[in-house]
């Protein structure tokens, strides 16, 4: 799958988008404590949502199907995606919900994050429709797993259509099994276990057997591991201090689909270029702020 020279690759991302409330802490909180903190963040987030938003800002064109509603706080992840410039197809745009909230702490000395939030339980009953023509032009569909029948319905339609299709998933979600059969390319964290998986290795037997011949699972700094067709190995990533590693994942996986529609990137090569891109993007609070710094960089010759 390669884009013409002067072609935007088109992708169309589907799953969850959250309003995230993220306050940065200098320690989790104990049981029954209250703490106050010099600052909060508000901004859309979610697998998909974020993707779309790395994807579109490298130079793509994204479009997400998602359930939004028509809450006010909804207005959050439309007005982030218009400026994100990401097309938002909304399966819950008469719904009057409140969308999916998500609680973030970020710890200050680390980066690391701890996230509460009811995802996709918010629209449990979101069914399969969607609109065949959101698929016109698309050169590559990710799916994250929540609202799972939506997921299923899209990549069944983009296998017909010849659409390589990439899962991003940090879990084994139900429905998974009905899923799988039409992920081309699976690229999970190493939380991705599927029933009787105890380890990477079992992992991506596993994933083997359902005849994805391009896996990789994430580790953090420890590296990716992949397989491609009969090649297998590592890709490291580079080191950094991390301010906030929030949407990191996301991040990775709206790159690796971008690099990986570009002439000259194969499954290995779009895995290291997303690597790097994630790991900038910790040095920077939020899952935003690092694009303006990137973009300098990327001027520069960087």
């Amino acid at each position: 799958m390669r884009t013409p020279a002067g072609h935007r690759p088109r992708a169309l991302f589907v799953g969850l988008a959250t309003v995230d409330v993220t306050y940065p802490v200098d320690e989790i909180p104990r049981r029954n404590q209250k703490i106050s903190v010099p600052a909060q963040h508000v901004s859309a987030g979610g697998p998909a949502t974020n993707a779309a938003a790395t994807f579109a800002f490298l130079g793509g064109r994204a479009s997400l199907v998602t359930a939004a509603g028509s809450h006010l706080l909804a207005t959050i992840i439309r007005r982030d995606l218009e400026s994100a410039r990401v097309q938002l197809h909304d399966v819950a745009r008469r719904r009057r919900e409140i969308p999916p909230v998500s609680s973030i702490m970020v710890l200050r000395r680390t980066g690391e994050r701890t996230v509460v939030s009811a995802n996709a339980a918010v629209f449990a009953d979101i069914g399969a429709k969607f609109d065949p023509r959101w698929l016109a032009g698309v050169d590559i569909v990710q799916v994250d797993g929540h609202y799972m029948r939506l997921c299923i319905a899209v990549a069944r339609a983009a296998r017909r259509r010849g659409v390589p299709v990439v899962l991003d998933s940090g879990s084994w979600k139900q429905g998974m099994d009905e899923l799988l059969p039409f992920v081309d390319m699976a690229v999970c964290s190493e939380d991705y276990r599927p029933p009787g998986c105890n380890d990477v290795g079992e992992v991506m037997d596993f994933l083997a057997s359902r005849k994805i011949r391009c896996a990789a699972i994430t580790r953090g700094a420890r590296g990716i591991r992949f397989v491609d067709g009969t090649r297998s190995g590592r890709v490291s990533v580079e080191k950094v201090r991390a301010v906030d590693t929030l949407g990191a994942g996301d991040i990775f996986h709206g790159a690796f689909c971008y690099y990986l529609c570009l002439t000259g990137y194969g499954f290995r090569d779009a895995l290291a270029a997303a690597a790097k891109v994630a790991a900038f993007s910790c040095r920077f609070p939020g899952t935003r702020q690092w694009m303006q710094k990137f973009r300098r960089r990327r001027s520069a010759g960087g």
